[in-house]
């Protein structure tokens, strides 16, 4: 099994429907969720799932489901639009990581999903033992941004 970098394929699809939006105000609640390397996040990957969800192995740093994240808004440069999201960070964790989900939680009908938006490898398991486990996004900008449409 193995976990891979990419924008959900039903992501773009649910784009075009007009069933996410990353306005910094006003728009859906997305979520970071973290797995394990048995998972297989990738393109294929539709929704959230807590099938091999990490779990702390010590202490309270993370709960099933993941961390809120908080948009950066919407931009554009030039002919690409991008969006963006604060870093995420989890303080006195013990746990490893092998890949993350970004999902969104609530539509703008306000009614709730689990549905997936990309998936990020880490490229090995990570690890943190009482200590900080930080999700750091790229720059947000037409060139690094985590999520990208040229």
């Amino acid at each position: 099994m193995a976990n891979t970098s990419a924008i959900c394929s039903s992501f773009k699809q649910e784009l075009l429907q007009g069933k996410h939006n990353f306005s910094s105000s006003g728009g859906d609640t997305f979520k970071i969720a973290l797995f394990d390397s048995d998972a297989t996040l990738g393109a294929a990957t539709t929704d959230y799932s807590t099938s091999e969800e990490i779990t702390n192995t010590s202490g309270t740093a993370y709960t099933a489901g993941g961390a809120t994240l908080t948009r950066s808004g919407v931009s554009l440069s030039s002919t690409t639009a991008f969006t963006d999201f604060s870093d995420v960070t989890y303080s006195s964790a013990t746990f490893t990581a092998n890949a993350a989900l970004i999902y969104n939680t609530t539509t703008g009908t306000g009614s709730s999903t689990t549905d997936a938006v990309c998936a990020i490898a880490f490229g090995g398991d990570k690890t943190a033992t009482n200590g900080t486990f930080t999700i750091q996004f790229p720059t947000a900008d037409a060139t690094n941004a985590i999520i990208r449409l040229a």
